[in-house]
């Protein structure tokens, strides 16, 4: 296992001393730095999906030298922690990190800077490569910071364009912020604790249920606030709708790979945040918040990858939430998920047009026919009821999973909304189509969730946080309020004639209720406009 580990370490920095090659070289060899670089991010997804199968094999049939999670610690600092968590997010990474070298190839063939790309690209993924597997808050936090200044870099790719740099140096503040915050997170963790390896640390809260520590209680909200800054979340997110000038690989690789680290940082110390219930019900509050604004702004948005980027931000805000609820399991799932799709939407996005034109204009859409209350009424009770029913099936029982209540609310007023619309072509063959499609997404939802559930490492921290106890505060009504007025939203959006408030309402959701004009007007003059 340490040969493995040793190749592990030897593969995320073969790609990070890449990023040390100078400028002047990497337009020398930019052909054979190009091939170097994909070959070695092929390389490396090889050895994440061996990493992954030997976890999924020890979570599963308990064979195999992971049926336990498996530290590798040298001159007392926990290098890597060896897991179905860390083995899930160093496939992602390296999958998308190789896929996105490849697409490359072609997309920025001609480029006279395509030797410094392929430097800060490697860079970058080498780095989250490192975060994904690292075992200590300390270099897991210095990790993704390299990371964030490899992005930079790639943001300033078009550096004569002032979108571009605009943009870039938006993301730089923001993210050193969160930096800030998570050093100072780390540091009085270590004070209390003296050690910020993670399996040491979370043996030593094992059992304790909450803390009294006040150094300690403030580190784990910094923790939490810093990974909220750096995932894009309310009011903080302004930088990443306005990243349009980059190529669009680089689109791809930040928000399937590196936006999303804030998640993995609470599911990776999960058992560290849920000693203090107020940080994760603080949370829910910034994630629902958040899928809110971003999920209302995408809607007005005319330019896809803006409006893509809006919906990373919706589904970051999601992720919070499924985080705040204690649900780590399910965010693990949805981080994937969400991962593999932006990654090929962002790269599929050059097409939408010409996939258009070959469509050609299609059928006229039909005269929108008006749902009863009966039927809506019948409709919800059906996605109810049909969803216990997938869950019963697997042995889910939604009152005992950690916001298992909130988030199967939340599953089945999507599934009504889209019935509805089903409903409103008037054409029954389509419901019924629809509805058995629902019942498939609902069944391979609950195996994927399974599995997933089987591969993270259980929390071996005794937690007094009940997130069943969020059903009866404020959280739980921002959470159904928030995701029922959007339901409502997208309902109205299907009205022909519509009310006169939803043009205001328009006017303010493409200016993306102008946080970024706020930031702008205090910030200029650090923003290198």
């Amino acid at each position: 296992m340490y040969l493995l580990a040793e190749t592990l370490i030897v593969s995320a920095g073969l790609l990070m001393v890449t990023g040390l090659i100078p400028g002047r070289w990497c337009r020398q060899v930019q052909f054979q730095l190009r091939d170097c670089v994909t070959v070695l991010a092929g390389l490396q997804t090889l050895l994440a999906l061996t990493l992954t199968l030997l976890n999924v094999t020890g979570a599963w049939w308990g064979t195999g030298p992971f049926t336990q999670p498996l530290p590798i610690e040298y001159a007392g600092v926990q290098w890597l922690l060896l897991d179905g968590t860390s083995s899930l997010m160093f496939a992602l990474v390296s999958f998308v990190g190789w896929v996105i070298c490849r697409y490359s190839v072609r997309f920025l063939d001609g480029e006279p800077e395509l030797g410094n790309y392929y430097r800060w690209t490697a860079l970058t993924i080498g780095a989250v490569s490192l975060m994904a597997l690292s075992g200590n808050l300390l270099l897991f936090i210095a990790a993704w910071t390299l990371a964030s200044l490899g992005l930079h870099h790639l943001l300033l790719f078009y550096r004569e364009r002032p979108a571009a740099r605009r943009a870039a140096w938006n993301k730089f503040i923001v993210s050193r912020t969160g930096d800030l915050c998570l050093l100072i997170a780390a540091v009085l963790i270590y004070l209390e604790c003296q050690t910020l390896n993670f399996t040491p640390l979370f043996a030593q809260l094992a059992g304790s249920g909450s803390t009294e520590s006040i150094p300690l209680m403030c580190g784990i909200w910094l923790l939490v606030i810093g990974a909220a800054i750096k995932t894009a979340q309310f009011p903080f997110h302004s930088w990443l709708p306005q990243t349009l000038e980059t190529p669009t690989p680089v689109s791809a690789l930040m928000h399937a790979g590196i936006v999303n680290a804030g998640g993995y940082l609470l599911i990776r110390t999960s058992p560290l945040v849920q000693l203090v219930p107020a940080a994760l019900a603080c949370l829910v509050l910034i994630g629902t918040l958040t899928v809110c604004i971003a999920a209302t702004s995408m809607l007005a948005q005319n330019s896809v990858k803006k409006k893509l980027a809006y919906s990373t931000v919706a589904q970051m805000g999601f992720m919070m939430l499924q985080c705040g609820l204690g649900a780590f399991s399910a965010a693990m799932l949805h981080l994937l998920a969400h991962s593999f799709y932006k990654a090929y939407a962002f790269l599929n996005s050059g097409s939408v047009l010409e996939q258009k034109q070959a469509l050609g204009r299609g059928p006229e859409p039909k005269q929108t026919v008006p749902v009863s209350a009966f039927k809506l009424l019948l409709t919800t009770g059906f996605v109810v009821l049909g969803f216990l029913a997938v869950l019963a099936l697997f042995g889910i029982n939604p009152a005992t999973k950690p916001g298992g209540i909130l988030l199967g609310l939340v599953v089945c007023l999507a599934l009504t909304g889209w019935l509805k619309q089903a409903w409103q072509t008037g054409d029954y063959l389509l419901v019924l189509r629809t509805a058995c499609t629902a019942g498939g997404v609902c069944l391979l939802y609950c195996l994927a969730f399974l599995s997933i559930d089987r591969l993270v490492t259980p929390t071996p921290v005794t937690s007094l946080f009940d997130p069943s106890l969020l059903m009866l505060g404020g959280p739980a009504v921002l959470v159904v309020l928030g995701f029922t007025s959007l339901l409502l939203l997208n309902d109205r959006l299907t009205l022909s004639r519509r009310p006169d408030w939803m043009h205001a309402l328009y006017i303010h959701a493409l200016n993306g209720f102008y946080v970024e004009a706020w930031f702008r007007q205090r910030l200029g003059h650090l923003l290198k406009q």
